[in-house]
């Protein structure tokens, strides 16, 4: 009896061994595969809200001649300035039109308009005020985590001084550290070590023109 009981018990154990061997097995294999899915997930939303926050600091040093480390100035900028465009009064391969406004106007005739057109209306009018508001904010940390914003002024080699602008978030910022710990580090490891490169998402460089890459 006594053996049938053991018996049943090291049956009980081994199932029990395999099940947690299979169960381990196939942690390994799939988190490798979920972490890559959620990396792609959340690359691809910090990339287009950092792409957002290029084309105002863009539009930004148009107008200023110079890029701002503060959010609440480009998102107040992107909200209520305006910017100054030209436009064609008349069409050039329009020959007759031509003609008559230059013999009306005379030399003094340009066949060119400025106008003033609100930069969210235009520029940002796929975004509500809302999200302009949160776009200083890395997506995936609940509103908590902003880009790292700085600005400055560098001299070049050619002693040209010129506006700079770099904004940056690592990825530990925006990716599960406790969930996928072990492959943020291997990441982070790689990015730093084996390409030299910035381990997150970033544009921009204070320390050389780059325009804005």
């Amino acid at each position: 009896m006594k053996k049938k009981i053991v018996l049943i018990v090291l049956q009980v154990l081994l199932a029990a061994g395999a099940i947690g061997l299979i169960y381990w097995l196939s942690v390994i294999i799939a988190t490798p595969i979920m972490f890559e899915d959620e990396l792609a997930t959340r690359k691809s939303a910090v990339i287009e809200r950092i792409k957002d926050i290029r084309t105002a600091e863009r539009q930004f040093k148009a107008k200023h001649q110079r890029f701002t480390a503060d959010f609440d100035s480009l998102i107040n900028f992107i909200l209520n300035e305006t910017m100054e465009g030209e436009r064609k009064l008349i069409d050039e391969d329009d020959s007759v039109a031509m003609a008559q406004a230059k013999k009306k106007f005379g030399k003094k005739f340009k066949n060119v308009e400025k106008f003033e057109y609100s930069v969210k209306d235009s520029i940002f009018k796929h975004l509500t005020p809302e999200q302009v508001k949160e776009l200083r904010y890395v997506p995936f940390t609940d509103n908590k985590t902003e880009f790292i914003l700085r600005a400055g002024m560098l001299e070049t080699n050619s002693k040209v001084v010129i506006p700079v602008v770099e904004c940056k978030a690592p990825y530990i910022s925006f990716l599960d550290t406790v969930k996928y710990r072990q492959e943020i580090i291997n990441l982070v490891d790689n990015m730093t070590k084996n390409f030299n490169k910035y381990p997150g998402i970033m544009f921009g460089s204070l320390e050389r023109g780059s325009n804005e890459a």
